[in-house]
């Protein structure tokens, strides 16, 4: 049973940092017998998940997180935006002693009925005022639909998704894609938004890299 949970746990994890499920990504791409691909695949997904450890606990997602989305997006992003604007970052959290210390408290320490960042709010509680303590956590999300909706709408239909450019790679189905782009530019785009960011990434790689 303990190798099973931590499969479990692990494919969780997995699918936290994808844009969409494997099942739902395999369904967009043409059928192949590209097993060597496939095999390639999942050793680089191995490696990748190796880092979630023990049986799936907060602590294990974070040491995860700390390999993987820290270095290859989080930080990247920072550094990249903050060095085109001159400007240079400190992260005083990341501190070696300061990660020691935070990976040896338990769970009930960052999370709690719902509190996130509750190590902080708990220290900084007679500074913050009672509105900043009890806000939600807000990300740094680009306003993607509204770009998709807009002035990248051009992009995505006559050009990087479009059915001629998607059918003469021969690699995504395009009854899938066209799918997906209906449900873009429907009242209700749902998880369309995240997928089609992926595909536009990758295809302007394509373009740029391999066509």
């Amino acid at each position: 049973m303990r190798k099973d949970w931590r499969c479990i746990a692990d494919e969780r994890y997995w699918r936290w940092c994808t844009f969409i499920p494997e099942e739902e990504a395999m369904r967009m791409l043409l059928a192949s017998d590209d097993s060597e691909g496939a095999a390639e695949y999942l050793k680089r997904k191995k490696a990748l998940v190796h880092y979630h450890k023990k049986e799936g606990t907060i602590n294990d997602s974070l040491y995860a997180d700390m390999h993987l989305v820290l270095p290859n997006d989080m930080l990247t992003k920072v550094d990249m935006m903050s060095m085109a604007n001159s400007l240079e970052v400190r992260v005083p959290f990341l501190d070696h002693r300061v990660v020691d210390f935070v990976f040896s408290l338990p769970a009930e320490f960052k999370i709690h009925k719902g509190m996130r960042k509750r190590i902080l709010k708990d220290a900084f509680q007679d500074l913050l005022p009672p509105q900043i303590q009890k806000r939600g956590k807000q990300g740094f999300e680009v306003p993607l639909l509204r770009w998709f909706t807009g002035e990248l709408r051009p992009l995505i239909t006559n050009d990087l998704l479009s059915a001629e450019r998607v059918r003469s790679q021969g690699l995504f189905d395009v009854q899938v894609i066209e799918k997906l782009k209906r449900q873009l530019f429907s009242a209700s785009p749902g998880e369309a938004v995240s997928r089609v960011w992926g595909l536009i990434v990758f295809q302007y790689w394509y373009k740029k890299y391999l066509d």
